[in-house]
């Protein structure tokens, strides 16, 4: 009997580097121009926090001089602690954090509840009052300053924290950032699933979606502690200069004809720390939870 021998097909070589096939040629290195633009971003991020604390450590005349430092001097100390003599700086720092800590963690349950509603539990006029809720976006806030100082004057809170507290616990923002993120986070067989093993309202919510809706409620959080530190309209008219927050004690600082923009600029620097502190306490956190939300979705 003669055999027959089957030629085999020839053998192809992948180039040293080439592993991943098509996946590999579709990743590209970073190119100059991409540093480029980063780091002019890094450096137009960075250089106001940078010439406030220039400023900060010489004396005031530093900024009418036709070339400026740009290194620091050694005036930082004795303009903070001249900042901390002329205004309730430190109460003005415990006062934010109060401020900001609370309606922080009012605005994320509140509108994590609201939107966990809002997006899959259903109610007559869900639609009409989620559409009252967004419509109210588009109200300037300085429109009921009036209205709200008349309030609070009734309520005999003129001057305490609370009238900057109670009317930010809750934002339309929040409840419209939780809707919109629950709407496509949250799958209606998990919930069908939590009632069918007997989980009541309150423990699907605990247990099932804020889990779920953790990464964009530390966005959310974020954003409402910066704003809430940085709000300076409204405690500027309910809060009188003995019990300031932040900013509010910033303003008395450059009160009168002549500011010291040194010393100005030394409790800007004083209050723009604690901001700092958060990024770099919970960053990792909310970056981590990003990552977490993206890989889920």
């Amino acid at each position: 009997m003669s055999t027959q021998t089957i030629p085999r097909p020839p053998r192809t070589r992948r180039r040293a580097g080439s592993a991943g096939g098509e996946h590999a040629s579709l990743i590209s290195r970073p190119r100059f121009l991409t540093y480029g633009l980063l780091l002019a971003f890094v450096l137009g991020s960075v250089f106001p926090l940078w010439w406030s604390f220039i400023v900060a450590s010489h004396e005031s005349a530093v900024v009418r001089e036709r070339i400026p430092p740009l290194l620091p001097g050694g005036n930082f100390f004795a303009n903070a602690g001249e900042v901390f003599d002329t205004v309730p700086f430190w109460l003005a720092l415990g006062n934010s954090l109060i401020v900001a800590t609370t309606v922080t963690v009012s605005v994320v349950l509140f509108g994590t509840l609201a939107g966990y509603a809002f997006a899959r539990l259903r109610f007559s006029g869900s639609n009409a009052l989620f559409a009252f809720v967004v419509a109210t976006l588009a109200v300037p806030t300085q429109l009921g300053i009036i209205p709200l100082y008349i309030a609070m004057t009734s309520y005999g809170w003129q001057g305490q924290l609370a009238a900057v507290i109670v009317p930010n616990l809750v934002t339309a923002f929040g409840v419209f950032w939780m809707r919109q993120y629950l709407v496509g986070a949250l799958p209606h067989e998990l919930l069908e699933a939590a009632r069918v093993d007997g989980c009541s309202m309150i423990r699907t919510f605990w247990h099932v979606v804020l889990p779920i809706a953790r990464p964009a409620a530390a966005i959310l959080g974020l954003f409402t502690f910066m704003h809430s530190w940085n709000d300076f309209l409204w405690p500027l008219v309910v809060l009188d200069a003995q019990n300031p927050t932040v900013q509010v004690a910033l303003e008395r600082l450059q009160a009168g004809y002549y500011t010291n923009y040194s010393l100005v600029l030394a409790g800007t620097t004083l209050a723009t720390i604690p901001i700092l502190l958060v990024f770099v306490i919970f960053g990792k956190q909310i970056v981590a939870n990003i990552a977490q939300g993206a890989v889920k979705g």
